[in-house]
């Protein structure tokens, strides 16, 4: 494989992501329909809840997947019914992909069972639905808690395992995605399904997107490279890569 088509590669895995609190539904408008514009297609368009309608008008037909957050991001301290309703109203509203957030008190506190109840309830929540689980890994303090969140997050039933919700203290790192793709792996070892993994926070250069990238194929090969397996959570990094390819 050649740097431009890992390059390449790791463009079409990117969900270009506007979390901010100034959006509007004029500036997530332009957003898609900027995410759209691009000769290349990116895997989908991440928007806060609100946006969701907007977002699916506007990629209509593309092949770019509407993608939104809930269970109260980036906390996810909200009660059950409250997360349970967030997901049904994203499903209802167009939304092809959730990313939740685990609630950490309970992994943090030993409650692993709760913890692996919850992320099953909101999955029952999303037929047709990708569920993306979010660990938010700067806020677990061992290799061993991180282990455990990505097993609880495989065990309830999540489509990939995310980093970080990009609001906490810190973003994705190599160390914990390495962590996060050995549970993968292990979990495949043992017959149960291939989950995907997403990178996110702090990504902002092509280079650090391919180290990622790179990981991932050193733990669990070149054919989890694509979409349904990989992928990188951004804003500022969509526009630079793409530039980049334009003049590879």
């Amino acid at each position: 494989m050649t740097g431009r088509d890992l390059m390449a590669g790791v463009f079409a895995c990117i969900d270009n992501t506007t979390l901010g609190t100034t959006d509007t539904v004029a500036s997530v408008e332009a957003f898609c329909r900027k995410t759209r514009s691009m000769a290349m297609n990116v895997a989908g368009a991440c928007v806060y809840p609100r946006f969701v309608p907007t977002a699916a008008a506007v990629l209509k037909g593309s092949g770019i997947r509407v993608v939104s957050v809930a269970s109260d991001f980036p906390h996810g301290q909200a009660s059950i019914a409250t997360k349970l309703e967030d997901v049904r109203t994203l499903v209802s509203v167009g939304a092809d992909e959730v990313d939740v957030v685990i609630n950490r008190g309970l992994v943090l506190t030993g409650h692993y069972d709760e913890a692996v109840e919850e992320i099953r309830q909101q999955k029952s929540m999303m037929e047709g639905c990708t569920l993306k689980v979010i660990l938010e890994t700067c806020e677990l303090p061992t290799k061993e808690l991180i282990e455990t969140a990505s097993q609880i997050a495989i065990d309830g039933g999540a489509d990939f395992i995310k980093t970080s919700t990009g609001k906490g203290s810190a973003g994705a790192t190599l160390e914990a995605a390495g962590i996060m793709l050995n549970c993968i792996k292990e979990n495949v070892k043992k017959g149960k399904k291939t989950v995907g993994f997403k990178a996110a926070g702090g990504i902002r250069k092509p280079e650090e997107a391919l180290r990622y990238a790179e990981l991932a194929m050193q733990i669990m090969g070149v054919e989890y490279i694509v979409p349904q397996t990989f992928r990188i959570g951004a804003s500022s990094l969509t526009e630079s890569m793409y530039k980049e390819l334009a003049l590879l």
